[in-house]
């Protein structure tokens, strides 16, 4: 047993927990881990079965006495993020992940800890071995590639799943109960771009935005931190006002994250250069200014470049409609929930934007746990791209969870943590996808509730588990499973 979880309560768990980091789970790598549970399911004598995907799911039978009480799937999912420290040496396919203790903190040493979503698949596995547990029949539903695309959720057929409640445990927050979740679709906006000389006597400059936060374009779209690619037009749009023609637009780099740093490369008229470094200093004193409180650290500046050989900019017919759709285009809340206090319910995100050698492509994210909030943002940033000129396409995109404050399992899991802890939990939904989106959409009526205990800094090496909270989650687990018992 790993030292770092020596004496660490609940043992099982804890126990479990050690020996999947032993086994490479990044996402899309799955096979040994799914394996895994196959050969403990078979150890133990339950009923498993493996999907093609390598969904797994287990049949745990009821308690004595308990046959007729409603069946309960438990889920987590298998794959975690693998992200590592630059100076960190560790692979990912073979390397175990290492577990370092530092009080009440459990992380990894230089990678990620795996504990988004390792804790479930250790509690379901833990479940899946006591037999001393009161309960009812159980389902314990482990899935694939939640991390890069949803994959193994997406992918569940009919029947493989048989109860009607169901509590996902990949949430992150001890103390919490998760009732809704956004769906999300991408739009996609290309234009087809004239290129044009660079202009005689032109200086090469660089154009950069940086010094931003970024985040995560559901869970911090609602701090107003500054998107760099707006910002970046802004100033695009004042250079060219001054004679500038532009070569390249880049900034963003995922679909689900605000952008943080964006750059253009522009020749200024030479004659021209030190009043356009003059207009972008004035225009970084404003952009400071208006984000002074959420982004102390930004910077618009103008250096001289190195032009590429055979460097041509933009046409100023195309150049001038796709900055004016970008400065058209919506990013940030949308919509506030009307059910649950401080949710955002929709937004949109303006992620990505990159030039091709005739193209530039723009990536944008709208995200509700409204279905038809999508469809009407969709539509919008349809229109606008449309209407300056680009082509659209779209994502098939996740469905969002909306929130069931009747829900019977809602009001079980309240109950029985108010008795438990002389407290009442929080009720949340959140505006990030979380499978159970997708697993109501695949079983209509399934009654649904999501929890966990406490992780901060999940997907990067800073990710670490509160260790106090697991006892309460593994403990109001089990009383759950008893009351709906």
């Amino acid at each position: 047993m790993s030292d770092a979880i020596t004496g660490l309560k609940p043992e099982s768990v804890w126990r479990y927990f050690a020996e999947i980091s032993k086994i490479p789970r990044g996402s899309k790598n799955e096979k040994q881990i799914s394996e895994y549970v196959m050969q403990k399911a078979k150890e133990l004598g339950l009923s498993a079965k493996q999907d093609k995907y390598r969904n797994v799911i287990v049949r745990k039978p009821a308690s004595p006495g308990k046959e007729n009480v409603p069946m309960v799937c438990l889920q987590g999912h298998l794959d975690m993020v693998c992200e590592k420290n630059k100076d960190k040496e560790h692979d990912f396919e073979k390397d175990p992940i290492e577990l370092v203790r530092n009080g009440n903190i459990l992380m990894a040493n230089g990678t990620t800890l795996g504990a988004d979503n390792g804790v479930a698949v250790a509690t379901n596995l833990a479940i899946m071995a006591d037999k001393s547990l009161v309960h009812g029949p159980l389902e314990l539903l482990f899935t694939v590639d939640e991390e890069t695309g949803l994959t193994g959720a997406n992918h569940l057929k009919p029947g493989f799943v048989e109860s009607k409640i169901l509590m996902n445990l990949d949430s992150e927050e001890e103390g919490a109960l998760y009732v809704g979740c956004s769906g999300g679709k991408n739009t996609v906006g290309t234009w087809t771009v004239k290129r044009d000389k660079v202009p005689g006597k032109s200086a090469a400059m660089l154009l950069q935005v940086k010094g931003l936060k970024g985040g995560h374009s559901g869970l911090e779209i609602d701090k107003g931190r500054g998107n760099s690619i707006k910002i970046l037009n802004r100033a695009v749009m004042a250079l060219v006002d001054a004679g500038a023609r532009i070569s390249s637009l880049e900034g963003g780099n995922k679909s689900n994250a605000i952008p943080r740093e964006a750059e253009a490369l522009v020749f200024v008229p030479k004659d021209k250069a030190k009043k356009a470094k003059s207009a972008v200093e004035r225009f970084n004193d404003v952009a400071r200014a208006e984000l002074s409180s959420v982004e102390p650290d930004l910077q618009v500046v103008l250096e001289p470049a190195e032009a590429p050989k055979k460097a041509t900019v933009i046409g100023k017919k195309d150049l001038d409609a796709i900055t004016k759709a970008l400065a058209a285009m919506p990013h940030g809340v949308i919509k506030m929930s009307a059910d649950i206090p401080g949710l955002v319910e929709t937004s949109t995100n303006l992620a990505i934007i990159r030039t091709e050698k005739t193209k530039v492509v723009v990536t944008t994210s709208q995200r509700s746990s409204v279905a038809s909030e999508i469809d009407e943002l969709l539509h919008s940033v349809y229109a606008i791209i449309t209407l300056a000129g680009g082509k659209t396409q779209h994502t098939e995109g996740y469905p969002g969870w909306k929130p069931n404050m009747d829900s019977g399992i809602l009001k079980v899991c309240k109950t029985t943590y108010k008795n438990l802890y002389a407290k009442e939990p929080e009720i949340k939904a959140i505006h990030a996808g979380l499978e159970c989106g997708i697993i109501g959409e695949k079983y209509p009526g399934i009654d649904m509730v999501s929890f966990g205990p406490t992780l901060e800094g999940v997907h990067s090496p800073d990710e670490k588990i509160h260790i106090d909270t697991v006892d309460k989650f593994w403990n109001f687990t089990l009383a759950v499973l008893r009351n709906v018992a």
